[in-house]
């Protein structure tokens, strides 16, 4: 029997999912195709529009290797799962002659645990276990919540929380989920049988195609213990986003209120002199923690290496005590006893990093309003990692429509731990990098105005000037703003000026959730919509109400943000341009995603306007406006207001003879 052809299968897998066929995207599957029989690397930028899922799910399929697929959103892992594969599987089972399995794994605290749901949570200050369900007034936000997972729990087959709608509170959450960490293990739990993680990941290990998010993906990189089932192809969408969920899981914390849990959970489970070591310690790990300023440690201080060596030493002593213990006035004793070590090891695994002090990573104080203070540790790199655990023994494609930063793909590369493209040697990943562009025609459907008049901004302060432009310029648009703001301040800040100054409906971020905001926001043209950065990637709302995006400022990092200032340090002190390589390539990444929200469809008209005036007078500007779509470019205020008032009275015109 002979091969199905590749675009013969493509044209299959567009037709069912209805779709229209792109060049881009058969550039695209074709290269994908490539990398995976050569088993090689392939970083492929597709602009909105190209239809990219396909573009690799087709290739991947065809091949009949078992592939994952990591993605960094719900809304995309939902596509794929309940749209994207259940069509294409259907339109190329004639000419594949089978049909291939797909299934979703995430970390084990997505799933509801059944343990916990019927024998309840450990209690710090109790003996034993405590009735979430039983202490929650049925009344209370809480109560319902629980009630609602109570019911839920009877009917759904995944037990995953993003297949609860509408969705509960974390705290709900918290009442019947656990970490892995803290799981008893399917042989010990009375409902190992039924549990809702194991099944899942069952699933997986019978799928061809196994669907992920990027923090699983960063576990099973890191921390040894494979959670995915064994693949020979790697596909991980959304790619801009994967070097920081790797840093996110990569990260450590202690505080003194989660010590202060381990401390209380471990009590009733160990002898008094060895819980009494870990009073001491934690004690004088609070205290130390009451004087902190925020801002990096480059050495740890004195009292705080004493501080840390007495929490590690301390919780090692718990963790060989709780081995042995059985307290019989606890009941469901494994359930509470696992929980305690959970939360000591950590405790111990974090305080042991930073005493040990590892030149790759960097140790700071933050101070959060609500919770007080914590000591972070975070790897000043994660790219040695990842060319280490993702690149070996399989292929990898990325994919995104933000990889090609300034011209190129070496910015993204080096941050993955991809030598420049072209390299040679051993151990060297073989990498390609591909544009395979974009269906829409961004010079005719866009415009990219920088307020070149306005005042540089600086760190704090009002932006008068800025504020009066932002105004201007929503009032040309009749609306339909999506404003982009680099804080949550400055997005407050805006949002009760305009609303004070306009007769235009402005949503802020925070007041609402995030699917209810967009909603409302792209079912009423007079409507604005302002936040910060979960905003610039998250909003998909294509045709006229939409048709303005605005960013107050150039995204770069804070200057004193820790991880950042040590990166960029470390680049400097190697002979790179440490700015250049960390700050600016961030604030391309996000700009690119934020102009990437104007144009989503091949009708969509509308102006993209910073009101910065660096990106057109700073010598970096160049750099980052050549990683931002290809809109017509003016400085020309009078221009632009002149523009979003034709677009208006255009989307208008429209509406009233529709």
């Amino acid at each position: 029997m002979t091969k199905p052809s590749l675009p013969d299968l493509l044209h299959a897998a567009v037709t069912a999912v209805g779709g229209v066929e792109r060049p881009g995207q058969v550039t695209m599957a074709e290269a994908v195709a490539q990398a995976i029989d050569d088993g090689s690397h392939l970083l492929v930028q597709a602009g909105t529009g190209t239809g990219k899922s396909l573009g690799y799910l087709v290739p991947a399929l065809a091949h009949g290797d078992r592939v994952v697929v990591a993605t960094a959103t719900l809304a995309l892992q939902r596509q794929l799962v309940e749209r994207d594969l259940p069509r294409t599987v259907e339109a190329l089972h004639p000419q594949l002659r089978r049909r291939p399995e797909f299934a979703m794994l995430k970390g084990r605290s997505n799933y509801l645990c059944l343990h916990r749901l019927h024998e309840g949570v450990p209690q710090d200050d109790e003996d034993g276990l405590f009735d979430a369900f039983e202490a929650a007034a049925p009344t209370s936000k809480l109560g319902k919540d629980l009630l609602r997972l109570r019911d839920w729990s009877d009917e759904t087959e995944t037990g995953d929380r993003d297949d609860l709608t509408p969705g509960v509170s974390d705290r709900a959450w918290a009442q019947v989920s656990v970490s892995s960490r803290e799981c008893l293990g399917a042989s010990k739990c009375a409902y190992g049988a039924e549990c809702f993680a194991e099944a899942a990941r069952e699933r997986a290990k019978l799928a061809e195609v196994v669907v992920t998010n990027h923090a699983l993906l960063a576990i099973d990189a890191i921390e040894g213990a494979p959670v995915l089932p064994q693949h020979e192809v790697l596909i991980v969408d959304e790619a801009h986003e994967l070097v920081s969920r790797v840093t996110g899981v990569a990260t450590g914390e202690l505080t003194p209120g989660q010590v202060n849990r381990a401390v209380r959970r471990a009590a009733k489970l160990v002898d008094e002199k060895v819980a009494d070591q870990l009073q001491t310690a934690a004690e004088g790990f609070e205290r130390l923690m009451e004087l902190a300023l925020p801002g990096r440690l480059e050495e740890i201080p004195e009292d705080l290496a004493y501080a840390l060596m007495a929490l590690r030493d301390a919780a090692r002593a718990v963790i060989s005590a709780l081995g042995s213990t059985r307290d019989r006035s606890v009941q469901d004793e494994d359930a509470v006893r696992k929980q305690a070590l959970a939360s000591v090891e950590t405790i111990h695994d974090v305080a042991e990093r930073i005493t040990d002090g590892s030149e790759y990573d960097v140790v700071w104080y933050e101070r959060h309003d609500r919770f007080g203070a914590s000591l972070r540790v975070a790897p000043l790199s994660v790219s040695g990692l990842l060319r280490e655990k993702l690149f070996a023994d399989r292929s990898v494609v990325l994919t995104s429509a933000t990889l090609k930063l300034g011209g190129d793909f070496n910015g993204v590369g080096a941050s993955l731990g991809l030598a420049p493209e072209g390299t040679e040697g051993e151990d060297v990943p073989v990498w390609k990098g591909i544009d395979v562009g974009s269906p829409f025609d961004y010079p005719k459907q866009g415009i990219l105005y920088v307020a070149r008049h306005l005042a540089t901004p600086g760190r704090e302060g009002s932006r008068t000037d800025m504020m009066d432009e932002l105004a201007e310029l929503v009032e040309a648009a009749g609306g339909r703003t999506l404003g982009l703001f680099s804080s949550m301040r400055a997005a407050q800040a805006a949002a009760e000026e305009l609303r004070g100054r306009l007769d235009k409906p402005i949503l802020l971020q925070g007041e609402d959730t995030l699917g209810e905001l967009i909603k409302t926001f792209a079912g009423d043209p007079e409507t604005c919509l302002f936040g910060t950065l979960s905003l610039w990637q998250g909003v998909d709302v294509p045709g006229p109400n939409c048709q303005l995006v605005v960013m107050d400022r150039i995204p770069f990092p804070r200057p004193d943000d820790p991880l950042m200032s040590a990166r960029q340090k470390a680049v400097e002190e190697a002979g790179g341009n440490g700015f250049m390589a960390v700050a600016a390539t961030h604030a391309a990444l996000l700009m690119a995603q934020g102009a990437g929200r104007l144009v989503r469809a091949t009708g969509d008209r509308g102006v993209v306007a910073v009101l910065d005036p660096r990106l057109a007078t700073a010598r970096y500007g160049s750099y980052l406006r050549a990683s931002l779509p290809d809109f017509w470019y003016t400085t020309d205020r009078n221009q632009v207001r002149r523009s979003l008032a034709a677009i208006d009275a255009a989307a208008k015109a429209k509406a009233e003879g529709a």
